[in-house]
Formats: C-alpha cells, structure tokens, sequence
C-alpha cells in the first residue's frame, strides 16, 4: 500500500521551498525591491553606515557647460552640494545638453531603432566615483532645477581606484522606472528605494531621460550610502509572494543581458518536432514580419524552441537595423563574434556606450566590421571609448557605403585619427561633438565629404580658427541642412558671412555660447537674410542680441520654430510680439535671463499665443 503524506507535510515542504527560494535571491541582489515584503524583511545591523560624496566624475555623456570650464558641466557632481537646497538656474551644477522633445523635432533629429525595449529609455548618462567600496543601502540625489530626469541608477563591481582590474566588470539596476513628469521646478533629494547586490561598489552611474522636463534638470550632489559588510537578511515573514516561484522569469529580464545572450547565440542543440505546428502553414515572409516586432533578447530565447524558428531568428533580414545600446552593460567581443554571421546584411548599427572597461578591444570591432561593414549605411559610436585610430581606419575601408557616423563624446580618439573620416565621402551626416578633431583633419573632411547634410561640431576645443572652417563649408558643404556651433569660440563675422552665402539650404543653426558673435556687426541680420529657411537658431547666450535682429527674423525667416536668446538685455517686448506674429510656426522661445523680458511680458505672450511654449529661466 502506498504511503499517505498528510497535507500539513506537503504545505510545509512548499513553504520551506518558498522560503529557501527567497533567502537564495536575496543573497544573490536578485530580489526586485518593489517585490520584497519591506514590513517583514530588515537587513541587521552589522554595520555602520558609510556616508560619502562622488570623489570623481569619471564619464558622462553630454553636459550643457563648456570643456574649458565648472559652470553648468557634469565635474560639478563630485563633491559636497554647491547649491542645495536652493532651486532655481545655478552655474554650479551638472546639466546635461538636452531637455524636452524639442530635439527630437528639429531637422537633425535622427530617426529611432526599432526593437528598443520598452524598458529603456535612457538618453544621458554619469559615471560617479566614490573613496570607498560598499554594499549600497541608500543613493541621494540632490536636484536642484526641474527634477524628475533621472530613471536608472546602476553599480559597478570594478573599482577605478584599484591598481589590479578585475576579469569580469558586472553592472547591476540598483533601481530603475519610466519617466515621470514633476510638479514643479523646485529643488528636491531624491531617494528611491534601492535593491540590494552582492558586491562592494564605489562606481555609481545614473542615466536620465529629460523628454517629459520643461526645461534643463540640475543636479548637484550624489550621495552614497553603505556598509562595508555584507548586509545579512532577517527573514521573519508570514507571506510568500506568488511571483517569487517563477525560477527564471526575474533573473532573465536583466540577467537576459548579453552574458546570457553570448550563450543563446551559440546554441545548436534544438528540439526534435515532429512537425512545426501552424508555423508550416504560414508563408516565410509573414513569419519574418511577425518576429521583427521582437527585441534581440526575445530573438535569442525564440531560436532555442525548434529548427524552423532557430532558421527565421537567424536570418540576416531580422539584423537589418540592430541596436545594442540598451545591452550596453553586457556586451563584448564574444557578443559581437555570435552576432557576426546574422548581421552580413545589416545597414544599422548602434554600438553607443558600448566596449568601454575592455569589454570590446579593437580587434573584436575590427572582425566584426570586417565581416559586417559592407552594407552599413548608419553607425552609431556615441561615448565608445575603444575606439582608436586602428578603428576609424576600419571604419574607412570596411564601410564603403557609410552615409551617417556618430562620435559623440568619443573623447579618447586621438586628433590625427580623423584624418581617415575623409575617405568616406559619401557621409551626410557626421556628429563629433566633445571629440579632438584638429582643424587639418576637419578642413579634410569638409573637402572631401561634399554631400554632408548635418554636421555637428559642439564643444570640439581644438579647432584653432572656426572662420576657416566657416568659409570651408560655404565653399564645399552645399546641402547642409543642419550646423552645431555650440560653444565655438572664435567664429566672428567674417565665418558667419561665408557659412550663410554658401550654405542657403540650412534650416538648423546652433551658435549658442560663440562669445566672439556682435550684434553690431550685422552678422545676426545677414543669417536672417540669407537663410530664409531657417526653422531652428539657437544664439544662446549672447548679450548682444536686439531688436532689430528679431525683426529680421520675423521678416524673412516665417518658417522659424524653434529660438533661443537666452541672456539678451537688448530684446524688447515689441520686437518679440513681431516675431510672434510673424512665424505661425514657433514653439519655443526662450527668454531666460533676457532683461527686459520679465514674468508679467512672459504671462502676457502666453496668453496670446498659446501654442508657444515660451521660457523664462530663474534663480533664487
């Protein structure tokens, strides 16, 4: 006869499971925070807590300030609060280059890769260091203007101060949601409700999206809580939550990064049907269609069920457009030599905030451009910090066909090295914002490459005379549709006269922060002349800005959407109700700090034109 179990033995053998199970993930920081029982579930203290502010401000991507200077850049970070708790516009802080979507509706904007996870939304990013490793318990962020960027907050397992780098760099979500838009302009501390991880950290990063914000976020301090000791759980618990049982479901949704991808890729072993189902009734192309709606993670997992999916998420076609950016913790050269031969047909690719820490070295991009380069029209590089001068000649010859390439703050590219960017001369669109670009290497390039029709040179401090640039582009660059300037500093006149009379189909134009700019000169009224289709000018910045500059922008340039003369003490009310008038097309006019426009002129233009989102920055 066989035995009978009572029920009290079956329940208590699946609630020791269950408690086992969570003790398991919560040892391992694999416990999502908003999932923990928090009334029943303490860490003890062992420890005493550590409080310390960033020491050093290791990486970022973007940052309103100037390369040459503290004010409003992303080394205001490190460091004790320069502002908290004050709110308002302060030059001692950390901002980022962007806010709202205003960049998204420009004539640079640059069209988005599908297959993006909807879990990532992140645009920026900063990279903060710390004295001393940690088991995080708490990170404070201190924002200062319009808060509510910041979306994902991340550890690291290497520590930058140590002498011995470690083999393996992990990254783990200390926290993590979708944007949320703020009440208020008014300075705050920010602490989520963090997750616990199995290593000390002393590298934070935080990553923002500033789409839904109203204006530039602030930042001024992070500040980092810890205990040097391992955390140890009390489990004093009378519930078990249902979710915790899912064995995979948890550990895949991040862990399902490209450690567990790099196996995915390689798998052979498929399992034996005996027919496929309705798949064999489905035509090839539709099947196609169906799985492009899924992201890389989702492809990989799919490829393991049977022969004939392994085939369709295999195929070449389903790597048309391939964005590795939101896997950029997890990618490396093993990444890349699984993804080798789906990826011989791909014309997309963004590697942005990819490779850095050795994660990729420059023979693994090297092999991958080499079997992959030839039908790329699009490559994204943004923040990649392998790259060298091997790779950009790479880029050259493997990339025959390349019309768009990304460098953004790719600050580690030696000058000489963009010499090889000249060969590629059917490039339209070239981003080297926060790069070393040398003038002789630009004035290759601008020679060279004749169809560019967006060129972005922000921020870029080497260039010696940017009135020789000017004249370069006025002379070669016919069909550029779109010019970043920002924070040039040394283009006058002379350039601006040359840039309008050769470039007339430029309809974006960012001159914010060029200090050697004068009204006077008639440089501001020529760009109006010249350049009737003009839908975005940004003059950020310059004092020297007056009516009668408004006025011929409200006279010639109708299709304006988009001005900024953030800090004029020389426009007037009048002059911007003429522009208003004028261009039915605005929808953003920023005023911040312009002195004869105050909060009543503000109130009074919003409430005639409605459909202009009109900006008048503060400080407290």
């Amino acid at each position: 006869m066989p035995p009978v179990f009572p029920m009290l033995t079956v329940l208590s053998m699946f609630y020791y499971m269950c408690l086992r199970r969570r003790a398991r993930t919560a040892t391992r920081g694999e416990m999502n925070s908003r999932r923990a029982i928090e009334s029943n579930t303490r860490a003890l203290p062992i420890n005493v807590e550590i409080v310390q502010y960033a020491k050093e401000v290791l990486d970022f991507s973007s940052h309103y300030g100037s390369e040459n200077s503290m004010s409003y850049t992303m080394w205001n970070l490190a460091g004790i609060p320069n502002v908290y708790p004050s709110s308002g516009d302060f030059t001692q802080t950390a901002v980022f280059r962007t806010y709202g979507t205003w960049w998204d509706r420009c004539p640079s904007a640059r069209l988005p890769f599908k297959r993006t996870p909807s879990t990532f939304c992140s645009q920026d990013y900063v990279e903060l260091a710390f004295e001393e490793p940690v088991y995080p318990t708490a990170v404070h962020i201190l924002e200062t203007y319009h808060p509510g960027a910041v979306v994902r907050i991340l550890a690291c397992s290497a520590n930058p101060y140590s002498q011995n780098p470690p083999a393996e760099v992990r990254w783990e979500i200390l926290w993590s949601e979708a944007p949320m838009k703020v009440n208020g302009p008014q300075a705050r501390q920010f602490t989520p409700c963090i997750k616990q991880i199995n290593f000390p950290t002393n590298l934070i990063r935080l990553e923002v999206n500033s789409s839904l914000l109203d204006y530039y976020t602030e930042l001024d301090a992070v500040v980092l809580h810890g205990v040097k000791e391992r955390p140890v759980l009390s489990l004093k618990t009378s519930m078990i939550d249902m979710n915790d049982i899912d064995e995979e479901e948890d550990e895949e949704k991040f862990a399902c990064g490209m450690d567990t991808l790099n196996k995915q890729f390689s798998i052979v072993t498929l399992r034996e049907w005996p027919t496929n189902g309705y798949f064999d009734k489905l035509p090839y192309e539709l099947i196609q269609l169906i799985l492009s709606h899924l992201t890389v993670p989702d492809l990989c997992r799919l490829a393991q069920t049977c022969k004939l999916l392994y085939q369709h998420c295999c195929d070449p076609l389903q790597y048309i457009h391939l964005s590795l950016q939101p896997y950029w913790a997890r990618i490396n050269d093993t990444s890349l030599e699984y993804l080798q031969s789906r990826c011989t047909l791909i014309q997309w690719l963004n590697l942005s905030w990819t490779g850095n820490r050795g994660a990729i070295s420059v023979s693994g991009f090297s092999r991958f451009l080499k079997v992959c380069g030839s039908e790329l029209v699009r490559l994204e590089l943004s923040c990649g910090h392998f790259l060298n001068e091997t790779c950009l000649e790479v880029i050259t010859e493997m990339c025959p066909n390349l019309q768009e390439l990304n460098l953004s703050s790719c600050d580690k590219i030696p000058p000489q090295a963009f010499n090889h960017i000249a060969k590629v001369g059917s490039l339209k669109r070239l981003i080297l914002y926060r790069t070393k670009v040398e003038q002789t290497a630009l004035l290759s390039i601008l020679n060279f490459c004749s169809e560019l029709q967006h060129l972005s040179l922000g921020s870029c401090v080497m260039i010696e005379d940017y009135d020789l640039i000017a004249s370069m582009m006025g002379a070669k660059c016919k069909k550029l549709r779109s010019l970043d300037l920002w924070r040039c500093k040394n283009i006058t006149e002379s350039g601006i006269a040359e840039l309008a009379s050769g470039c007339q189909l430029l309809e974006e134009l960012d001159l914010g922060w060029c200090p050697t700019l004068q009204s006077s000169t008639g440089c501001f009224t020529n760009l109006a002349r010249k350049l009737p289709n003009l839908q975005k000018l940004f003059l950020t910045a310059n004092r020297s800005v007056c009516d009668t500059d408004i006025e011929e922008l409200a006279a010639n340039c109708t299709h304006l959407r988009q001005l900024d003369i953030l800090g004029t003490r020389m426009v007037s009310p009048a002059s911007l109700r003429k522009l208003l008038e004028s261009c039915k097309d605005l929808s953003l006019l920023d005023v911040s700090f312009c002195s004869q426009i105050d909060n009543r002129v503000v109130l009074e233009l919003n409430a005639n034109f409605p459909n202009v989102f009109i900006k008048k920055s503060f400080t407290q």
